[in-house]
């Protein structure tokens, strides 16, 4: 189900081959997965002694995250026409160039190679890469490729890479019977180094008080539609004012909220401008939430996805609860 094939590999290898430089970015307001992808492919970059600069448009707002903001930048290196020509560009856990957020410096005309797992993702015209969206995140797949590559992981990397494949399966949470592959593909990121346990600290300790303050008022704005199988809540531009400029818990907004008894999905919008929102989605089984991340320019999982749309969050929330009414 998540075997690379050799043509992919050798895609790959070639795309790195006859490149002398890369610039590698993930989408903007990064999470744990998107960061620790890029991570990963900078040690396949390093390994064939490739140069290479981070970049990310931020911001680094998630607690999990923080750690590794110095080693990235949003300001692309300078480059003649002639450089440009011979460098490549990576693009980790996402698929389109709308979604890398304010980088300073053109990332367009680039020859392209794109790792992404998610489901409502697909190769813009004339990029190259493997986008799987059955694959439960990123850096599995990144881990995939450098084995297939190289070999065993390092344990430094090793590492890095379970932090990421953690932080976007809700530390496994998300995975199915179906998942056998990827538990044996984490095993052998514990062979190589990783510890679970100093893993689960790192991603739940540590998290800024009014991150805590916040959650409270989010669940207290909570409201039940369609039968309470529905939970919506929001983050005005006041509360994120008082409460939010060091980051959210959003994780553990939508575990409260589903473990609820009847609750099936949960949204979350906040406003993050007087004209414009970002929201995210998360549902149980059977509810397909990307279909209507998608509705607002968004996209992601299955059971967890995002969207960023203009428009006030008085106006939006009937205009969601209406298409998870088609769905649910």
């Amino acid at each position: 189900m998540f075997e690379i094939s050799k043509e992919k590999t050798d895609e790959l290898k070639s795309f790195i081959n006859t490149h002398n430089f890369f610039f590698i970015v993930g989408h903007k307001e990064p999470d744990g997965d998107c960061i620790t992808s890029c991570l990963g492919i900078a040690a396949i970059l390093d390994y064939f002694g490739k140069p290479y600069q981070l970049l990310s448009a931020g911001p680094f707002k998630r607690n999990e995250v923080i750690r590794w903001q110095e080693q990235f930048s949003d300001t692309m290196e300078f480059q003649d026409e002639a450089e440009r020509k011979n460098s490549g560009l990576f693009i980790c856990d996402c698929s389109e160039l709308v979604r890398l957020g304010e980088i300073d410096g053109d990332l367009k005309g680039f020859d392209t190679f794109v790792i992404d797992h998610h489901k409502t993702s697909g190769l813009e015209e004339g990029f190259q890469g493997y986008v799987n969206g059955d694959a439960p995140a990123c850096a599995f797949l990144i881990q995939l490729f450098y084995e297939a590559l190289i070999g065993p992981v390092p344990a430094e990397l090793a590492k890095t890479l379970f932090f990421g494949i953690c932080t976007d399966t809700g530390f496994f949470r998300f995975l199915t019977d179906k998942s056998s592959e990827v538990f044996a593909a984490v095993s052998r990121l514990v062979a190589d180094g990783a510890d679970p346990r100093s893993t689960y600290r790192e991603i739940n300790s540590g998290k800024p008080y009014s991150t805590r303050k916040l959650l409270g008022v989010l669940l207290g704005k909570a409201e039940r539609y369609l039968d309470g199988r529905l939970v919506v809540t929001y983050e005005s531009l006041e509360d994120t004012k008082k409460w939010g400029l060091d980051g959210r818990d959003s994780d553990s907004l939508y575990q409260l909220l589903l473990s609820a008894k009847g609750v099936e999905a949960v949204a979350f919008l906040r406003q993050d401008t007087p004209a414009s929102c970002t929201g995210g989605f998360r549902s149980q089984d059977k509810i397909d939430v990307s279909v209507v991340a998608a509705k607002f320019g968004g996209g992601g999982h299955k059971n967890a996805s995002g969207m960023s749309c203009n428009g006030r969050v008085e106006t939006l929330i009937p205009q969601i609860v209406k298409e998870f009414a088609r769905i649910m």
